[in-house]
């Protein structure tokens, strides 16, 4: 088993980046909050967990060993694969996924995409007592300061490949756009709608 993997960074995308180790490209899916680390061209480290499928292996990559025992253990939930538990971990802290777990808060795990009320509810029964909160304060919302959460995602654009001029005309119109969601201070949120922003940009023609 892959558990880590150390090197330069040849690419990042939207949802993987490729490591080079020891001469080989090696490719990592991972969340927006993980890529938004990496810088091609630097080195980095990240915790990894391989999924082996009769027609495939795939390496996922996470920031931190705790990412990857939350990745792991969502997957023993009948009904959740890799990509699943991967879209869990791109909405919420692993801290947050326990405390929701353990308090058995269905509606914050049905902001996932994909899991519905009946999905939560299976998460909240099959994981009772596998994800017990850690008690560190990852899960508290971060400094949402207009200057902060700026600088956060304008960090996480450049580093996933936009130029700095266009990430900030995406921020720029994000934050006209979701008042709300800048007040809430939920930065993986943010970072995702920032993303689906460009989404929609670029298949309109633009970047």
């Amino acid at each position: 088993m892959i558990s880590s993997l150390s090197g330069d960074v040849q690419a990042v995308g939207l949802n993987s980046a490729v490591i080079n180790v020891g001469g080989f490209g090696m490719l990592v899916q991972a969340t927006p909050q993980t890529l938004g680390q990496l810088r091609v061209g630097e080195s980095a480290e990240v915790q990894t967990t391989m999924v082996v499928r009769e027609d495939s292996m795939t390496l996922f990559g996470f920031a931190d060993t705790s990412a990857r025992e939350v990745f792991e253990i969502l997957q023993s939930v009948s009904g959740i694969g890799p990509r699943l538990a991967l879209a869990v971990l791109a909405v919420l802290s692993p801290e947050e996924v326990r405390v929701a777990v353990t308090s058995a808060d269905t509606k914050a795990l049905t902001r996932v995409p994909g899991v519905g009320p009946k999905v939560a509810q299976r998460m909240a029964l099959e994981l009772a007592g596998k994800l017990a909160p850690t008690g560190r304060d990852e899960a508290a919302a971060p400094d949402a300061s207009d200057d902060a959460w700026r600088a956060a995602v304008l960090d996480a654009l450049t580093g996933l490949g936009w130029k700095e001029k266009d990430a900030t005309k995406a921020i720029d119109a994000f934050a006209d756009d979701e008042p709300e969601l800048v007040r809430q201070g939920d930065m993986p949120q943010i970072l995702r709608a920032v993303l689906a922003d460009i989404g929609r940009d670029r298949s309109r023609g633009g970047r």
